[in-house]
Formats: C-alpha cells, structure tokens, sequence
C-alpha cells in the first residue's frame, strides 16, 4: 500500500467517524449556535433599525436636528438651561493615530448643559499629556477642560486610579459623572441623550453602550471585530441589560461621592476591571443597567494592528474572568469561563470535520471509488458540511445586516462626521476571524488561569483571590504600542499631524513615497479630498500608506520639509496637490521682496509657509504699501 492509499485510508476512517451519532450531535450543535447568533444578531438589529426609522419620522415631520433630540422644543433655552452638570472623566495612556479625532468628538459634543472634561494620565512624560494639552489649548476659550495627573496606582489598576481621581476632582455641582476611553468616538447628542435618560429614571444605576468596530484590513483587526460582535447583541436591547462596557458608563456622582454600594471602595481595592467590578456590584445589589438604542460608537482600530497585538488583547479579556469581588462573582465568572470555552470549540468542531469530509469526498472522486462502502459515509458528511454552510451564510448575512443597520445609525448621528462605510468591510476575513477567535480563546482563558497576571500596556498586574496585590511597572517589559488603537505608550512627544487634501492621490507616486517615510516616522497622516471625490480610493490609499515601509533619505527629505512649531503648540500643515480651503490670515508688517510667510494663524498658533511640494491650509494675504498679494505658497 503507497503512502498516499494510507493517507487515503486515514481519510476515510475519519469521515466514517464524524458520521457517528456523537460527530453528528457536535455538526448539528455547531449548527445551531451559527443560528442562534444570527437570531440574536436579527434582534439587535430591530433595535437599532427601530431607532433609524424613528430619526426618519422625525426629520420628515421637521425636526432636523432628530440626531439630538427626539422633540425639537427640548433646545428651547428654557430647558437648556435647566439641564444638569455632567463630568466626563477620561483616563488616557498613550497617544496614537485616531486620538485626536476622537478627543475632539468627545469635546465638542452639542449637550446644552454644564459640561466639564477631566483628561487624567499617570504622568507628564505619557506621550498624551502632551497632545490633549495642545489640543485643550486650542478649545480653552470654549470648552471647559483640564488634564489631571493621578500618579502611579498601587492598589488597583491604573486605568481605575485614574477614574477614581478623576471622580475626586470632578466640579462639586455634578450630577451625573461619564467615564470614556480615549478610542470612544462619540455623536454630537451621546451626552444629551445619555442624561436625558438618567433623568427620566432615577433607577437607573449605570447606562452604558458599546463599540462598532471599523477594521483596518488586518487578520488581527478582523479577529477583534468578531469578538465584539457577540457581546453587542446584549448591548443592543434599547433597555435593561445586564452587560457594561467600561469604554462609556454613565452613573449618578453621588454614588461615589457616598460610596453607595461599595463602588470607590471595590474599585480601589484591588479592583482590575472597572465595568466587570460595577457590574457585579449592580447585581449584588439589584441595580439597573440600560443601555440606550443611539449608544453605538465608531471604534476605528489601528492601521497596523498586528496578530499578536490581538492576542495580547484577548489574552487581557479572558484574565477578566479571574477577578472577582465576591464569591457569587467568582461561581458567575467561571460559569461564563465553562460555558464560552464549550460554545467556542464547539463552534469551530463542525469546520474541521467539514473539512475531512470535503477532502475525503474529493479524494473518493478522484480515485474513482464506486464501492458502496466508501461512498454512503461520503454522501453523509457532505451532506452535513451543505448544511453547515447554509447556517454559516445565514450567521454571516446576519452579522453583516447588524453591522450594515450600526453603521447607517452612526451617519445619522453624527451628520458632521465622514460618512462610514461597508465597503472597506472583508467578508472573507471576517469568517477566517471567526474560526480563529473561537479557537484560540479557550486557550487563552486556560492561560489566563493558570498565570494570573498580565501585561496591560507596559504594566504587569498579579492577582490573589481575585484582586490585584503586586504591581510591576518596567519598560522593557511590556510592548511599546497599545494593543487597539497602536498607541505609543512612552514617547515623550506626539507625533506631528499632517493633512494631504487630494483630488487624485493614487496618480502621485513621488507623494506616496513621502507620505509612507511620514508614516514609518510614526507621523500621523491623514488623507481628505474634495466632495467630488471617491471616498473608497482615498481609504484605500490612506492604508497603503499607513502599512508600506520607505527609504531612509524619503524621511529625512519628508522631515526637513516640515513645518516646526514652538515646542507647545503642534505645526500646522496641508500638504496639497490641488485644493486649498479658504481660510485665510494676514500679516500687517511684511516685506514683499521677501518669502511670503504667516506668522500667526487663525487659531492663534504659529507656523511658517513653505514653498516646495507643501502647502498650507491658509492663504497669506500680505498688507503691503500700495500693493497686496495673495500668495499660494
């Protein structure tokens, strides 16, 4: 018998065997959770469509600003006025490439209120001390904002200590305090529609939402998307639920100020998690979780999120699962340990005995079998691998439809906002990252068991009965980029902003080439163009150049061409090809001979223009003698 008959022989054996009575049971199961997800999937959908329809109807009955507010007279000044004081407290760690975007969502939110920011960090020398302090800088006469700098944790994890001292420092007339992350891109009505719901229900413990994750094209970026998708179809209830997200919690700033319920006190001492510590404490105390239908935010993950930044992040979910502040948590916590490790490998079971069965049906086609022996087990297990497919489309029709409805929410949210978009969306990545989540999780949750620590962006927690009772901060221990948005976790300066505005970039290759040495220099660079044109080539082209290395001298020719700023204030620059916007400065005292230059702009920053192959964003209008001059430089 030749190697290949044994192989053949093995094949056969194994297909015979996966149309077993229990093989059957372990397709059919896997199956049935295919179905019951994209069940759950079509009922969050409702939800959110449900929501969709309602801004409709409201917008065709004239109410425009449907995206605030359901009744257009609640932005009568009269109610405005008697809205309550609310405190969003942000820990941030890092600085990356869509923080800035996102800071700026947050701040410039359109709730009527009185409304202050707390930006806290652990130190000056974190790499977003110095961003959000530029960026506050530039909103001071118009947002009520100031970074706080907590100091290192000793007790618990540094991203509560930096929430707990937040809280500490939160204006003493708020009401209702908010806790964000720093990746939570919000809607211009989250805040107003969040306390319009608290206030309507005093009951109400903690309302929260949940992330729409955007891919960036990445395996591991995928694999973060699937694994979220599961948990929002409890997110998506427009009502009680029984989940939180720690990335928005809205909650009653008497209950820490009173520590009701234990919440200071069970965050603080030893506490990991912040929105599995609260959680616990609602269901203790029988406490009301909501989550409203409009709490879907934007999550753009990193341009370069790697499969092993993946990993590092679910390695950080399934340690979750070991802390505890209670022994009713800890039976909860490992029935939820059982119970996801038996649905994941029970999902990923049927596809690889789906894969014996098409390879041994190939094989039998092949060879030419017509015996009766070899040809009715093959008919069988193909017959269940049909089967299985059905129900995987159904999953992925399913999944796509909630994302398809989450997305089209979004754009009606935030009208401001570019508009997202499904067609940067892989289908086929998206099932290979269904496969590869199901199966590596119960790995990592044995991992998380039997270690009981973990490296949280650079710092090193160990946990004993549930809590954390060692702290261990070291450089050269931990990555030197968060695992989601790729922040920089300790360059002591931001990377500079640079805007490309293009017609048609992708006819640019010299500009490519520049803008990839920006990019490998860990500059932000982002791509924006006219109204007229193609959206998916400019996403595209942003990736291309957000992954593709370059030569040495492109960066140092890049990075003498750039504008420098005084050390406080970011460069302000627009590298265009075509289109300058109108916005303009002026310079009274100018020499006309000389090179045209702006030295202050109009939010009062300062920058020089450049000639070249730069351009700035404003136009100099020089006031000369006698003469005026517009220059394009």
């Amino acid at each position: 018998m030749s190697t290949l008959d044994s192989i053949d022989a093995i094949l056969f054996s194994l297909s015979r065997a996966f149309t077993s009575p229990f093989a059957v049971f372990v397709q059919i199961q896997g199956c049935t959770i295919c179905l019951l997800l994209a069940l759950g999937w079509l009922m969050a959908e409702y939800v959110r469509n449900r929501e969709v329809k309602r801004i409709k109807k409201s917008i065709k009955a004239g109410n425009s600003l449907a995206f605030l507010y359901q009744d257009i007279n609640e932005l009568e000044h009269s109610r405005q006025e008697k809205l309550p004081r609310v405190s969003v407290v942000m820990p941030l760690k890092g600085f990356g490439e869509h923080n800035l975007h996102n800071w700026r969502s947050q701040i410039t939110s359109l709730y009527g209120g009185p409304l202050e920011f707390l930006f806290v960090v652990e130190s000056t020398e974190d790499p977003a001390y110095h961003a959000v302090s530029r960026l506050l800088s530039m909103y001071q006469d118009h947002v009520e904002a100031k970074v706080v700098v907590a100091g290192l944790s000793t007790t618990c994890s540094q991203k509560i200590h930096n929430q707990l001292i937040g809280v500490e420092k939160m204006h003493k007339d708020t009401k209702y305090v908010l806790f964000l992350d720093d990746d939570v891109r919000l809607h211009p009505g989250t805040i107003g529609a969040l306390t319009t719901e608290m206030e309507k229900n005093p009951e109400i413990f903690i309302q929260t939402g949940y992330p729409l994750d955007l891919p960036s094209g990445t395996l591991g970026s995928y694999c973060i998307y699937e694994y979220h998708m599961p948990c929002s179809m409890g997110f998506a209830t427009g009502g009680r639920t029984f989940f939180l997200w720690g990335g928005c919690m809205m909650m009653h700033a008497d209950d820490f100020r009173q520590d009701r319920y234990g919440v200071v006190s069970g965050l603080r001492d030893g506490g990991y998690s912040d929105d599995m510590t609260l959680a616990s404490l609602a269901g203790a105390h029988k406490r009301l979780i909501t989550s409203p239908p409009v709490a879907v935010f934007p999550h753009p993950l990193a341009s370069d999120l790697s499969f092993g930044r993946y990993w590092n992040y679910l390695r950080k979910q399934t340690f979750v699962l070991e802390s505890y502040i209670s022994k009713v948590n800890w039976i909860m916590n490992k029935a939820l340990f059982a119970v996801h490790c038996y649905l994941s490998w029970g999902f990923v079971a049927p596809y690889v005995m789906a894969v014996i069965h098409i390879t041994s049906a190939l094989r039998i086609y092949i060879k030419g079998y017509h015996q009766l022996e070899d040809t009715t087990f093959a008919s069988s297990g193909m017959m269940l691998v049909i089967t299985l497919a059905i129900c995987t489309f159904i999953e992925l029709l399913s999944m796509w439809n909630l994302t398809r409805r989450e997305v089209q929410l979004c754009n009606m949210l935030s009208p401001e906002a570019p508009r997202l978009s499904l067609a940067t969306y892989n289908w086929g990545l998206v099932f290979v990252a269904m496969l590869v989540d199901n199966f590596l999780y119960p790995i990592s949750a044995f991992r998380s068991h039997f270690s009981q620590s973990i490296n949280w962006s650079g710092i090193r927690y160990h946990l004993k009965d549930g809590k954390i009772f060692k702290i261990e901060r070291r450089k050269d221990m931990g990555p030197a980029k968060t695992d989601l948005g790729g922040k920089h976790l300790y360059d002591n300066r931001a990377p500079s902003n640079l805007l490309v505005i293009s017609k048609n970039i992708t006819q640019e290759p010299e500009l490519i080439k520049v803008l990839q040495a920006l990019r490998s220099k860990n500059h932000n660079v982002l791509v924006a163009q006219p109204p007229d044109c193609n959206v998916e080539t400019v996403v595209l082209l942003q990736t291309v150049i957000m992954a593709k290395p370059c030569a040495a001298f492109l960066v140092f020719l890049c990075l003498s061409m750039l504008i420098l700023s005084t050390p406080e204030v970011d460069a302000k620059l627009c590298m265009s090809i075509k289109t300058l916007t109108n916005i303009s400065c002026e310079m009274d005292d100018c020499d006309c001979d000389y090179d045209h230059k702006c030295g202050e702009w109009d939010d009062e920053s300062y920058g020089n223009c450049k000639q070249h192959h730069i351009r700035t964003v404003c136009k100099c209008i020089l006031n000369c003698p006698e003469t005026s001059s517009t220059s394009k430089a």
